[in-house]
């Protein structure tokens, strides 16, 4: 049961190796959803809690230089499902860059997925935090300080 005073603050880091974190607004992870489940288990799994959502931040993603022709249709086929399971839950949300909310989280990755898992494994340490989920956990925690 989830108590209806509460907020949830949800971070999405897009793309078939992502995840969506949703947050309480005491900073406790409600769930995680991993992106390469089906497209109707993340929209009922986001939808179960849409009302008690906040805020969204979506990590803003281009694709990359050298990237392949089908890898980034796919990157970006996952990045406007993303988009659209946020609107078609009325859930608002604004797009981060990731320099942007690996700065205000003090882990600058330079590519490198290590770091943010790390500093996301120091701010849950009771969580098994995996390179799928970190850069969504800690999108949803800047959502939250931002939010304050």
């Amino acid at each position: 049961m989830i108590e209806s005073d509460r907020q949830f603050y949800m971070g999405v880091d897009p793309g078939m190796s992502g995840a969506i974190a949703i947050l309480c607004s005491d900073g406790n992870v409600v769930r995680l959803i991993r992106l390469d489940s089906t497209e109707h288990d993340v929209a009922i799994s986001v939808g179960s809690l849409a009302p008690y959502i906040r805020m969204a931040y979506l990590e803003k993603v281009h694709s990359m230089p050298r990237q392949g022709v089908a890898s980034t249709f796919k990157f970006g086929t996952s990045y406007g499902f993303c988009r659209g399971v946020l609107v078609s839950h009325a859930i608002p949300f604004v797009e981060v860059t990731p320099a942007k909310w690996q700065q205000a989280m003090g882990c600058r990755t330079k590519g490198d997925k290590n770091v943010s898992k790390a500093a996301a494994q120091r701010l849950w340490p009771a969580e098994k935090i995996t390179h799928r989920t970190a850069d969504a956990l800690l999108i949803a925690e800047h959502c939250r300080r931002r939010d304050k």
